[in-house]
């Protein structure tokens, strides 16, 4: 079975063309891997990625749901051109909870903690975690901010639209930020504070740091249109 196509250009292999509308949506990471015995990969040995939806469009190229049971590539990304859009989104998170300060370069921690986290989102929406982090990451991902225009020696902000990859920096960012700062000075610990922003930013609840921080932005770019 050959390659998906379009416009000319071959897609890597495992690829899915979805279309709305007109407009074709790539989803380059396969998510159809299966092991030599033909058994589901789990996320940590849990957590099925069948049937995960990604809802936005605009995202679903940039999201990588290719089944790993250990979200760990070792870097070998990081020095390609958009190499982020072939990160698993988890080690994304991973990532993002391992700095500054305390964790930083403790990735081990760090998966831990998400891994302890998911468990938590389980256990209190009985839901597959792994959707439950896509919600939020689409809620949270802003779709207007704002820029720094200079001319003529006056400096003015102007609004202008968010690209899809710095849409989801902005979301992962906000709810490991957010998280972070949930358990400075508290006794709660931070696997329970990343599951809580996560669940409120899949219900689009306004108590999290992050959809907070969305609606903030958005309301600023909408002043200055």
């Amino acid at each position: 079975m050959s390659s998906p196509t379009i416009f000319g250009e071959q897609l890597p292999k495992g690829a899915k063309v979805e279309y709305v509308g007109d407009v074709p949506i790539v989803e380059e990471c396969p998510r159809d891997i299966r092991t030599y015995d033909e058994n589901q990969i789990l996320l940590f040995g849990k957590w099925t990625y069948d049937g995960v939806v990604v809802r936005d469009p605009g995202l679903r190229r940039y999201i990588c749901l290719k089944p790993v049971y250990l979200p760990h590539t070792e870097g070998r990304f990081q020095n390609r051109r958009f190499g982020k859009t072939q990160i698993p989104i988890v080690e994304r998170l991973i990532n993002l909870m391992m700095r500054p300060g305390r964790n930083a370069g403790k990735k081990h921690k760090a998966y831990n903690i998400v891994k302890r986290a998911f468990e938590i989102i389980h256990y209190k929406t009985g839901r597959n975690p792994l959707q439950v982090y896509i919600d939020a990451i689409i809620n949270a991902a802003p779709r207007e901010e704002i820029t720094r225009i200079i001319m003529g020696g006056i400096a003015y902000s102007v609004s202008v639209d968010v690209s899809p990859q710095r849409r989801l920096d902005l979301a992962i960012h906000w709810m490991a930020e957010g998280s972070r700062a949930c358990s400075f000075k508290n006794v709660r610990p931070i696997e329970e504070c990343l599951a809580d922003e996560i669940i409120a930013a899949a219900s689009n609840d306004p108590r999290s740091f992050a959809i907070r921080r969305k609606d903030e932005l958005e309301r600023l770019a909408a002043a200055s249109r």
